[in-house]
């Protein structure tokens, strides 16, 4: 069975006078890479986990969890493209869910991509306000992370109203260049032998290091690297040629990160010494500025220019992945009320075919997300950006699997032209590593938080209470929707 029009049309549709259209063939392969790579934010996740997944995690190991998530991603991947081929909707996971389980599945599923998305992108916020305020602070200027985070939600408000193709370019730019300066110091590195102890690919990708302290840890932040590739399937709607376009940009959104990451932590491994960087990162923790771990060696190499350079690059890269976020949820709400399991009215897009009304609903999401950490006076990366990455992963985690679940019971029914690779093994193998995977994330997520074991299951829960409540919504959504029709049989 091909659905090739998912998500196209609900009985509770708007009214006529308003559009919900997106602009149709508006981007092509390298359009959406740049969409994946910005909410992937290469420089973020560098210079935000990286610290983070040594110190707390694995040290020297780091790289090596990198590479094992991307190979981990790639096997989901395959699966994950043969329904793009299949679906083309711009809901994604949950389009794929329900077209295999039904319905209140699937919006179980959509709901808890939301909570992933907005999750990660609160977040993303947390370390944009700590590190803008920092850039400010080197020019003298005192300026509160919260005030910088609300001024930008604004902004991001008014951007994801524009034209698609105008928010591709600007992320092509940004994306570039923090890509750019981070291969530079890469490339460095490398060709100068490595640091004190020099460079060493044991040390960093063997089973014993990747195994060493927690690695859940070190693979939390590995999987959150990976986040927003799955866009790929979001932007089909718009996208040119989606059979192709989904699949091209899909593999080659995961191939580059995974080989990118690895480089570049391997890299900062090899600057410090495999021995020492878990005490580095650790100190740069402490300092209360841990982006010092990355933007210290990077000012050593070439200069105080380098590290004004890279700073502005930092807040430009998160406010990218902040942004590529922002169109991914909207997009994401736009498909749920054209399917009817939202307001009819969140499907309304402007006339930039851009989804407006989904637009504001994810700011008031943002807001709400962001300002109880504010309010509070908590430190926005040890707890905005490391609680709610967390809470983000687990959940992106389990829609993995339910996603890899969804192809198996898909293509039993209608297996079509498929092979038996993309459609059974490959996401049957992709479900039992996730599982692994989920499992060492949990294990180690109250070190991640801080030692808290009440924090860490507070927030685990919420994964399958969102879930849960997606399900019950979405049933008395169904329940509404007969009822309706009835009526309009008696009448």
């Amino acid at each position: 069975m091909s659905i090739s029009n998912f998500g196209s049309r609900t009985a509770d549709a708007p009214a006529k006078e308003h559009s919900t259209a997106l602009r149709a063939g508006s981007i092509g392969v390298l359009g959406i890479l740049f969409f994946v790579l910005s909410a992937q934010a290469p420089l973020t996740g560098i210079v935000g986990a990286s610290p983070l997944a040594a110190a707390l995690g694995n040290g020297a190991g780091a790289p090596g969890a990198y590479l094992i998530v991307g190979i981990v991603i790639v096997i989901f991947a395959v699966g994950f493209v043969a329904m793009s081929r299949r679906i083309q909707a711009n809901g994604a996971f949950y389009a794929y869910i329900t077209a295999a389980f039904g319905r209140r599945i699937g919006a179980g599923a959509a709901w808890l991509a939301l909570l992933a998305y907005n999750t990660i992108q609160a977040a993303m916020y947390g370390l944009y306000g700590a590190a803008f305020s920092g850039l400010l602070a080197s020019m003298g200027l005192e300026v509160p992370w919260w005030l910088l985070a609300l001024a930008t939600i604004a902004g991001v408000q008014v951007l994801g109203s524009l034209n698609i193709e105008l928010g591709a370019r600007v992320l092509a730019v940004l994306v570039g260049l923090e890509v750019a300066v981070l291969l530079l110091f890469g490339v460095a590195v490398l060709f100068s032998g490595g640091g004190p102890e020099g460079i060493s690919l044991a040390a960093s990708f063997s089973p014993e290091a990747i195994a060493t302290g927690a690695p859940g840890v070190a693979i939390m932040f590995a999987v959150a690297s990976m986040f927003g590739f799955e866009s790929t399937a979001i932007y089909s709607a718009e996208a040119k040629d989606p059979h192709r376009t989904v699949a091209r940009a899909t593999y080659l959104s995961v191939g580059v990160i995974a080989v990118f990451f690895s480089f570049i932590s391997w890299m900062l491994v090899s600057y410090y010494g495999p021995s020492q960087v878990m005490d580095a990162a650790g100190a740069a923790l402490e300092s209360g500025d841990s982006t010092s771990f990355v933007l210290g060696p990077i000012v050593e190499l070439f200069g105080p220019w380098a590290g004004v350079v890279t700073g502005v690059l930092l807040v430009t890269s998160l406010l990218a992945g902040i942004i590529a976020f922002h169109n991914g949820i909207n997009r994401y709400l736009h498909s749920l009320a054209l399917r009817g399991s939202m307001p009819a009215v969140v499907a309304r897009t402007n006339r930039h075919c851009a989804p407006a009304s989904a637009a504001w609903i994810q700011t008031a999401a943002a807001v709400i997300l962001v300002v109880p950490f504010a309010v509070l006076a908590l430190d926005p990366v040890l707890t905005l950006f490391s609680w709610f990455s967390g809470l983000a992963v687990a959940a992106l985690l389990v829609l993995y699997m339910l996603c890899s679940a969804a192809v198996v019971a898909f293509f039993r029914r209608d297996r079509g032209d498929a092979g038996l690779w993309q459609t059974l093994i490959a996401p049957a193998l992709a479900d039992l590593l996730l599982g692994w995977i989920l499992f060492l994330v949990v294990s180690n997520f109250t070190a991640l938080i801080g030692g808290s074991t009440g924090t860490a299951a507070a927030l685990l829960v919420v994964v399958p209470v969102v879930f849960a409540a997606g399900v019950l919504v979405e049933d008395r959504v169904q329940r509404r929707h007969r009822a309706e029709s009835l009526g309009h049989t008696l009448n």
